[in-house]
């Protein structure tokens, strides 16, 4: 038998259905004996939900009133009764089994499976298998239009049925039409078939990515697919999801993407230079209508974060989950195990003190063989481990444990996945042992436009910007100042995620028309929101692109310049090399060094100098990585201040190696986290550079030899 089933929220209709998020307020059914051409009683029932705001369209097309939705009943309810009164509807036909059947699969798929997710109660196993119309119309009639483009009118206009909508209530009329339309599917003409319903996973099924060949191999009783780096993955079944809780894992991923199929081991959770978990997660659906169905959930929320939902590519995703290591598959060859990532242990930690420290309430999957530890390739610890348990309570245990004292560092624990498993191990294992810097690139020294640091209020700053506001939007808000900005003048000021802050500064050619500006476009609507417009001076704008803020108290230094070092400009020197992104996480900008600070520093800022590298996206990576916060836009990032003297000079000069000599840059790994300044002073003491040194580096003057001379006075990077 089938259950026909049509369903309506109380936000989008028809082809939206399900994508703004909105809840079921009403069900419609019926039951179809494939046998006997028989057909029960229709049921229509009402939804009651928790918010009774109705959209416009909701309210045109199914007559509802938010009045009559409040006497009815909730969800878990009314599925409550719909599989009573289905029970008692097969009784009267003398059946027993059934499966449903709707119009397209986004009322199970985009509705039911997700707010029922959300509402943390379980739908009854008939929601996992059901019969698309669409589909097996298309199948029984391959004549007629495609399955995307079907509807339940022109399906039965194809079979030239007589129905008015008009004529019933909203739902009736749908559930009517659709049991006509199979019991002609049945007929003699056609003798339809119902064999092959769509499913819908009933959890997400978790496995490595390891390196070889996509052929089965047998690991513990076990088979797992064994994929390398350079097998082809489907770039139509790969999303990427961004904004996540940094706490997320892949179970609260899969559950944000209920009803939807994922793929086996297809969520890859991505980690950021430092290996913590940026927020961001590539996910691989099982086929291309699951992705697009993904898709439509852009900007659903989990928990009260709202997730964004963009295409993605297969070699994306390979970057992400692909593994190298059979050490890997061996570990995550046991089945439906729960992965905790331990993070900061000694260094001189063994798998008993792991072990000890779990302690008998939590006890790991195997023993000593449930735990990874992750090492550099030259056998050193790096104070990260895997551990596995084998439910979900054992996992829990574990959790409990986070923060506490193992030797004498507190240790961390986290939720984690297969795929960040091969990433981690991915990562230390690619790291060099004898790290080198890559070859500098050539600073260019462009025309006139440059960014200001004087005191002239020769700039605007805009406030209140749409997240969704580009520069072309700014220079339509703008309107006829446009001609008035400066050359690459337009500044998009970032937040800490590289997402648009709703600031941004704009260099005019005067200060007059700075003022114009702001008097005109004060409060304009751009989009739904009003735009604040203030004058401002080239070193206020500065000092926010820097890192610093700006507010009616004054400037607020960036969080990275100390008060014993803090110079009122960023100052670089003209050999100066910008590093490329692979380095960027090991070296910092050695040539950012303070100038002595005076009163008078401030107004006699000399003019600037913009470094334009080759790649200024893997650049801003960088600058993002080097400024706490908020980062500049793609059109600043190769902003380095340079001393006047080094403007000539950088024209002319041969451009000399970063590095002249071995040794020049240590690298200190193994910090305690609470390590400060004057610690690593103090740890160098005694040891200091004679300014002969740097000839070869970069070129010194007086003042910043005295600097160097000083150890007090030393930069940390």
């Amino acid at each position: 038998s089938l259950v026909v089933l049509f369903g309506a929220t109380a936000g989008a209709y028809g082809a939206k259905l399900g994508s703004d998020e909105r809840e079921l307020i009403l069900l419609v059914w019926q039951v179809v004996d494939l046998h006997s051409k028989k057909v029960g009683t229709l049921h229509k029932s009402l939804v009651k939900a928790d918010n009774l705001d109705l959209s416009d369209q909701c309210r045109e097309v199914s007559g509802l009133t938010p009045e009559g939705l409040g006497k009815a009943e909730p969800l878990d309810r009314v599925l409550q009764q719909f599989s009573q009164l289905v029970s008692s509807d097969l009784k009267v036909l003398g059946r027993s089994s059934y499966t449903l059947c709707s119009d397209g699969q986004l009322l199970i798929r985009q509705v039911l499976h997700p707010e029922t997710s959300k509402k943390n109660f379980l739908l009854s196993d008939c929601f996992y298998s059901f019969y698309d119309l669409r589909k097996e119309f298309h199948t029984c009639y391959p004549s007629s239009a495609a399955v995307k483009d079907q509807t339940i009118k022109t399906m039965a206009e194809y079979l030239g049925l007589g129905t008015d909508e008009a004529e019933e209530d909203f739902g009736v009329w749908q559930v009517k039409t659709m049991v006509a339309i199979i019991l002609s599917m049945l007929s003699e003409g056609c003798n339809h078939v119902f064999t092959e319903p769509e499913t819908v996973k009933y959890k997400y099924e978790t496995g490595p990515w390891t390196d070889g060949q996509c052929t089965l191999y047998e690991l513990s009783s076990w088979c797992f697919p064994k994929c390398s780096k350079s097998e082809t993955v489907d770039s139509e079944t790969v999303i990427r999801a961004r904004g996540l809780p940094w706490q997320s894992s892949d179970q609260d991923i899969a559950r944000f993407f209920k009803g939807l199929n994922i793929a086996k081991g297809g969520v890859a959770l991505c980690l950021n230079s430092q290996g913590r978990r940026n927020g961001e997660a590539l996910v691989r659906f099982v086929n291309s209508e699951q992705r697009d169905l993904a898709l439509e959930r852009h900007k659903h929320h989990m928990g009260s974060r709202y997730i964004e939902v963009y295409k993605a590519t297969g070699e994306e995703f390979l970057k992400i989950a692909g593994g190298t290591s059979n050490e890997v598959a061996q570990f995550l060859s046991k089945e439906n195990q729960v992965i905790i990532r331990m993070r900061g242990l000694p260094f001189t930690a063994t798998q008993e003190d792991v072990l000890g420290f779990l302690g008998p309430e939590c006890p790991v999957t195997g023993g000593k063989e449930g735990l990874l530890f992750v090492k550099y390739p030259d056998g050193r610890p790096t104070g990260d481990a895997f551990v596995l348990f084998s439910c979900e309570e054992y996992a829990q245990n574990a959790l409990k444990k986070h923060k506490e004292i193992l030797g004498k560092r507190y240790i961390e624990l986290f939720r984690s996945t297969a795929a960040e498993v091969q990433q981690v191990l991915n990562r230390y294992m690619s790291t060099p042992l004898i790290p080198t810097l890559p070859t500098p690139i050539i600073p260019v020294i462009p025309p006139p436009y440059t960014i200001a640091t004087g005191s002239i209020r020769d700039c605007v700053r805009l406030r209140g910007l749409p997240y969704t506001a580009g520069i072309d939007d700014i220079l339509e808000f703008m309107g006829d100042a446009t001609g008035d900005i400066k050359p690459h003048g337009v500044h998009m000021v970032l937040n800490q995620q590289g997402r648009p802050s709703g600031d941004a500064f704009i260099q005019m050619k005067s200060a007059d028309k700075a003022f114009m500006v702001a008097q005109k476009c004060h409060k304009k609507m751009m989009k739904d929101r009003y735009v604040e417009v203030f004058q401002c001076s080239g070193e206020e704008m500065n000092f926010v692109l820097m890192g610093g803020t700006l507010n009616r108290s004054g400037l607020s230094p960036p969080p990275c310049k100390l008060p014993c070092l803090s110079p009122p400009a960023y100052a670089a020197f003209q050999t100066a090399a910008v590093i490329p992104a692979e380095a960027a996480a090991l070296y910092q900008p050695q040539a950012l060094l303070p100038t002595t600070r005076t009163p008078q520093a401030s107004a006699a800022a000399p003019p600037t100098v913009t470094y334009y590298p080759a790649q200024a996206a893997q650049l801003y990576m960088n600058y993002t990585a080097y400024y706490p916060s908020p980062p500049v836009s793609p059109t600043t990032v190769g902003y380095i201040a340079a001393p006047p003297g080094a403007v000539a000079a950088a024209a002319t000069a041969t451009h000399t190696p970063i590095l002249p000599q071995p040794g020049a840059l240590v690298r200190m790994q193994g910090l305690p986290y609470n390590t400060g300044m004057k610690e690593i002073l103090s740890f160098f003491q005694g040891y200091q550079y004679a300014p002969d040194d740097y000839n070869g580096l970069i070129q010194l003057s007086d003042q910043a030899r005295s600097v160097l001379q000083a150890p007090k006075e030393w930069v940390c990077l």
